[in-house]
């Protein structure tokens, strides 16, 4: 019997008390098992490290926002808070770490900045290393200034890409010892609003979701420079869904098959077949989530299964992923999680 442990960010604006953990039980094809992992205020993304011992989730403390390292207990998946740093202003609504857990990066919608942190040999977090400003706007009435609302770090990790929803940019940062120094540019679309990225394993190709006008970006990565060009943009709704919706998260396959980006108001998830000669994106299917407004959504760790957070239903679902076809099938539905946000999994980094 296999079964893996996830955590779920949250917000905590109603009755959510923080980050939240559950099994994933593959045998049995159920979410079970949810229960409050660690009380935090506002710990919507979360991710965990490449060697499964630390979560980091950002964190809203008072009037001051930042970053929380936990240590995961090996057998059972607790958590035990480490540190926290916190600055004056909202918190990121983005946290990524390297793949040996040196640094830490974060993303802030509310206060325009990225911030990186070194980490101490147990996973704890030292002040910030640098804090990035940005200025700018865009088009909509959403882009009065700038929204960062990703911070991650390339495959080869010699890059930090931040996306700015509020200024239609992707920017390249060298990242040297948590020092991080502009060298790229990408300018998406005006009044495009782009969130959130992924790269494909053969790190030639990426792809940005956007939140304002729903497509996803397909891109060609640089590997030599940090740059990106654009090659294809396609939609992530049908023509004819005229309410609103945003677009939320963007993951694909391990084996770089398949993308998979999220729809909050149509709610659902639309999958695409990848070429991987010139990485383009040919529509599957979309598939109802189930539930309102899919904020994030996830592979487990074998890739049989996605599940997906509906943070206005408070709801995950999950779906059987068929890795022949990419295509999704409901397994099961309305799993109570308080205003769910992200899911990851122990040893997930999709």
């Amino acid at each position: 019997m296999t079964k893996y442990v996830g955590y779920v960010g949250t917000y905590t604006k109603q009755d959510s008390k923080g980050v939240y953990q559950f099994t994933l039980d593959t045998d049995n094809k159920e979410l079970k098992d949810v229960k409050l992992a660690a009380e935090l205020g506002n710990p919507t993304y979360v991710t965990v490290s490449d060697d499964q011992k630390n979560l980091y989730a950002v964190t809203k403390e008072g009037e001051d926002g930042g970053v929380t390292a936990f240590s995961i207990q090996e057998e059972t998946g607790e958590l035990t808070k480490l540190n926290t740093q916190t600055a004056a202003g909202s918190p990121p609504c983005h946290v990524s770490v390297d793949h040996d857990k040196n640094t830490v990066v974060t993303a802030n919608y509310h206060t325009t900045n990225i911030v990186s942190y070194l980490t101490n040999e147990d996973g704890s977090l030292n002040p910030a290393a640098s804090v990035i400003e940005h200025e700018g706007t865009g088009p909509h009435e959403r882009q009065e200034k700038p929204h960062m609302h990703y911070a991650g770090f390339t495959p080869d990790e010699k890059y930090v890409i931040a996306i700015d929803l509020g200024s239609d940019r992707v920017i390249t940062y060298a990242a040297d010892q948590g020092n991080l120094t502009q060298v790229q540019v990408f300018n998406t679309a005006p009044g495009s609003g782009p969130r959130h990225i992924t790269f494909h394993p053969n790190q030639k190709y990426a792809y940005v979701m956007t939140e304002l006008s729903s497509e996803v970006l397909v891109l060609h990565y640089d590997e030599k420079d940090g740059s990106f060009t654009q090659h294809q943009a396609i939609k992530t709704i049908p023509e004819n869904f005229k309410e609103t919706n945003d677009g939320s998260a963007i993951h694909i396959s391990s084996d770089g098959q398949f993308v998979y980006a999220g729809n909050r108001g149509h709610n659902s998830i639309a999958s695409y077949k990848v070429d991987q000669d010139t990485g383009q994106l040919t529509f599957v299917e979309w598939t109802s989530t189930e539930g309102n407004w899919p904020r994030d959504f996830v592979q487990d760790p074998s890739e049989e299964f996605l599940i997906a957070t509906n943070q206005k239903s408070n709801t995950m679902t999950l779906f059987e992923r068929d890795k022949n076809t990419g295509k999704l099938s409901l397994v099961q539905s309305d799993v109570h999680v308080p205003e769910p946000v992200c899911v990851k999994f122990i040893g997930d980094q999709n």
